[in-house]
Formats: structure tokens, sequence, C-alpha cells
């Protein structure tokens, strides 16, 4: 798979104050991982610990957070991991979805997607 870096934005939970950088996206990660000392700018912390499966398949625990990502002049809140300080920005599938947007590894960009409902509209009652 290509790798590629995105303009983002992050904001504190209010949306009240954002700082711009590059992420890079990674299909790989689950939420989005940033710099602590980025999120202590913005006056973010922790809200619990959950633990996490590195690529090594050793097991760790890091802070998370609700945050705010600005994408494309678009706002939406996500969940943010407490990385180390000074790491690179990682963009992950779970700020994605939120965005209904999917990486092109291709044209090295992020594309709208629709969201799916396939299971829930097969249950829903017949209209007819």
């Amino acid at each position: 798979m290509g790798i590629f870096r995105v303009p983002i934005e992050v904001g504190d939970p209010a949306a009240g104050r954002f700082e711009s950088v590059e992420a890079l996206v990674d299909m790989g990660a689950t939420y989005t991982w940033l710099p602590t000392d980025l999120l202590d700018r913005l006056g973010v912390r922790p809200e619990e610990q959950r633990p996490f499966v590195l690529a090594d398949g050793r097991e760790v625990s890091y802070g998370i957070a609700w945050i705010r990502i600005r994408i494309d002049g678009r706002t939406q809140p996500t969940i943010a991991v407490f990385g180390h300080p000074g790491s690179e920005p990682l963009l992950g599938v779970f700020t994605l979805e939120g965005f209904g947007l999917a990486a092109d590894p291709v044209n090295r960009r992020l594309v709208p997607v629709p969201g799916l409902l396939k299971y829930t509209i097969c249950l829903a009652p017949s209209r007819r």
C-alpha cells in the first residue's frame, strides 16, 4: 500500500483552537495518533487509558480523548491517542470513516465513500 500524508487541523473538543499538521494516512491504525505535546498545547487531557496492539505484537496502553479534526474545511469529532512527544501524526480509520473518506494510495489522496447500511436495511420492515 502506498504511504502518503495529508494536511489536517487538530482542535480541542470545543473546536475553539486548531493547529495545522501533516498526518500520515495509516489504514492499519484504528484511531488517530497525535503527539502528546501537540495535544497539550491545545489543552486536551487524556480521558481514559485504552489497550493497543502494536505492529510487532506487543500490547501497550495509551491515553485517549475526544478532539476535533478539520479536513478540507469540514470538522468532525474523533478519538485521538496520546502519542509520544514529537512523534509523527497518524490519521486512523475511525477518523476517516467519520468523515466518509477512504485512502486512494495510488493517487495519494483521500476520496469520499458512501456509508454502508446494508444490514440495517435488510432488517427493516417492508413498506408496501
